[in-house]
């Protein structure tokens, strides 16, 4: 694995940002919207009695992380998809660059476009809302950690699904995280779902993370047992859909589609 190559993907898709304006609406005007409209309603709950004084904490914290999450799936899906769009994901593999290469570089550009996420919804939540990112202290970064890591999976997944099935199945790069947000436990607790809903969340990572973030604000104990679930549950994921992304790449370029691709 060479850092020149995968510095070289990632300063090509940075550059891209400069001039694209639905690129720098994804990760400033979007996220905002929806921390707006959150926000008012937490806002409203809190003054209405509802929820307890920690509604607002709970209800923004929940969708600050979503949010990382999401855009930390997104960013695998969509720097593939761009390739494909422009037809230049075969000029990219005819070239030395790995097939490892090409991920580290996407993860990399999801980072850099979760630090931005971040920042911009952390500072208006905070002169709008009063609401400090960092009340989660240190537990901050292990649940945020996990939260990454099952989102570029889950990215390099809807990547494997497109790879096997052309451009049609192009939609899961902005839409999977919704498959899994009801289960996830965001906003409410695993014990809101019935039991075959609860059945499904216990396998998510999102579900331990969203969890162990409300026992921190409401008892303020880290919750060790729900970290190692969360970390524990990643791991399977990794591994299995870093299994089926190989095979699937394998199984394209035997069969000649990777320049077909559409």
């Amino acid at each position: 694995m060479k850092i020149h190559r995968i510095t070289a993907i990632l300063i090509r898709h940075l550059y891209l940002y400069q001039r694209s304006v639905p690129r720098l609406m994804d990760i400033f005007f979007w996220p905002v919207t929806e921390l707006l409209v959150w926000g008012f309603l937490s806002a409203y709950l809190e003054k209405a009695g509802f929820g307890g004084a920690n509604v607002v904490t709970i209800l923004l914290g929940a969708l600050i992380f979503w949010d990382l999450f999401s855009q930390s799936q997104r960013a695998v899906s969509v720097v593939f998809l761009e390739d494909v769009w422009e037809r230049n994901l075969l000029n990219i593999f005819v070239t030395p660059l790995k097939v490892s290469e090409f991920l580290v570089s996407t993860v990399l550009i999801g980072l850099v476009r979760i630090i931005l996420v971040g920042i911009t919804i952390g500072i208006f939540a905070f002169f709008l809302y009063q609401f400090n990112l960092f009340v989660f202290g240190f537990s901050l970064i292990p649940f945020v950690l996990s939260l990454l890591l099952f989102g570029w999976a889950i990215g390099l997944f809807a990547t494997a699904i497109i790879l096997r099935f052309g451009t049609s199945a192009q939609v899961l790069a902005f839409g999977f995280t919704f498959l899994l947000q009801p289960f996830s436990a965001v906003f409410y607790p695993v014990s809101a779902l019935p039991q075959w809903a609860k059945n499904i969340s216990y396998f998510l990572p999102t579900t331990h993370v969203f969890e162990g973030m409300r026992q921190v604000i409401n008892t303020g104990t880290f919750p060790w047992g729900t970290l190692l679930a969360s970390f524990g549950t990643n791991l399977v994921f990794i591994i299995l859909i870093l299994w089926f992304f190989y095979a699937m790449f394998a199984d394209v370029k035997e069969k000649g589609r990777l320049m077909k691709l559409d």
